[in-house]
């Protein structure tokens, strides 16, 4: 299994079918000006990001994890973050680190759940985090594809099944409802998730599934697709629970060896056998926008208006999926028109049994 992607071109025929299916006023947009993306940072979300930055202190408490899976002698190094005066989080989002990542780069997007009342816990993959940019860097092309091989791809999805039995088992089990409970990842970490949500990989010619029935749903921020002898739709055919897609215009992957386009998301979007599903396409940034880092043509209001509607959308994702109430899912997208190229969503109502 390759587990990042190969390079693949999208037909003329899939193209035109995602013009059509997007929604109208959304789709084929103008690139933001620098001075646009200056001006987005007056929308709601951005205000409302800076507030709960403000007052992380006061509002969430942070606990860090370091076991260890003594079957597999692997460290699981994990960091929760939580609501601070709540009893109990109305949902937990277990998520997981792109490549050269670490269970501290995402904290934005858990501190800003755990202020809106959910717990969330990232876990760091001890084989593709952040030691990958270490040492000589004639050798880091080899580093990043060790650590995009299939074993550790599969590896990862065990840890995230490790972290989370040790989360189901400790003190701070009380502190969340257990029967939501939502997968999270960008990019190796997307594809961790899509594992973890039913997504189908190859063993000696047979699809396997890795699925952990505990989960409910998945937010998947530049998804990268499966490659395969078997096409996208079926290996992606059990993935069923409601997912939420995000990306962006200019969401290339490149990495030693493989290379993934920004309609490769809309491939696996549409392939998605999710019971209800959304994807979000802001107008441009880098696929590294969402984890903190950013090219050079990324500016800086850009990253923190992409960042902040990014917190919001997944927060009205999760409240959707857990409670039903569609509200802020809806006026979410009327307030970041300006921003997307493409917004779309299934018709199907997203409620977490």
């Amino acid at each position: 299994m390759r587990t990042i992607t190969g390079i693949k071109a999208a037909g003329l025929a899939a193209l035109t079918g995602i013009l059509l299916l997007s929604l109208s006023g959304c789709s084929q947009k103008q690139a933001l000006t620098s001075v646009a993306w200056q001006q987005q940072l007056n929308l709601p979300s951005v205000l409302h990001s800076v507030e709960v930055a403000q007052s992380l202190s006061l509002n969430i408490d942070e606990i860090s994890f370091d076991w260890m899976d003594q079957s597999r002698e692997r460290i699981v190094p994990a960091l929760l973050f939580k609501p601070a005066h709540q009893k109990k989080a109305k949902a937990l989002i277990v998520f997981s680190h792109g490549l050269g990542g670490s269970k501290e780069r995402y904290a934005y997007l858990g501190q800003y759940w755990a202020s809106q009342g959910y717990a969330s816990l990232h876990v760091q993959h001890d084989g593709s985090d952040r030691k990958v940019w270490r040492g000589n860097r004639l050798m880091l092309p080899f580093r990043l594809m060790d650590a995009a091989d299939a074993s550790e791809a599969l590896a990862r999805v065990q840890d995230v099944k490790f972290a989370l039995d040790k989360m189901l088992a400790s003190d701070y089990a009380a502190d969340f409802d257990h029967q939501n409970i939502l997968m999270a990842g960008h990019s190796y970490g997307a594809n961790t998730s899509m594992l973890l949500s039913g997504a189908q990989v190859e063993q000696n010619g047979e699809l396997v599934s890795l699925k952990d029935d505990r989960i409910k749903a998945a937010i998947l921020i530049s998804a990268p697709p499966f490659y395969n002898d078997q096409p996208l739709d079926q290996v992606l055919a059990e993935v069923t629970i409601p997912t939420l897609h995000i990306t962006t215009t200019e969401d290339e992957i490149k990495v030693p060896g493989y290379y993934s386009s920004p309609a490769d998301r809309f491939e696996l979007y549409y392939a998605m056998a999710s019971s209800y599903k959304v994807l979000a396409v802001f107008s441009s940034g880098s696929h590294n926008i969402f984890s903190g880092w950013r090219r050079d043509s990324d500016t800086a209001p850009q990253q923190q208006v992409i960042k902040a509607a990014t917190q919001a959308l997944s927060s009205a994702f999760i409240e959707q999926v857990t409670t039903g109430d569609g509200r802020a899912m809806g006026l979410w997208a009327q307030q970041h028109q300006a921003v997307l190229s493409d917004f779309i969503r299934s018709d199907l109502v997203a409620v977490v049994n």
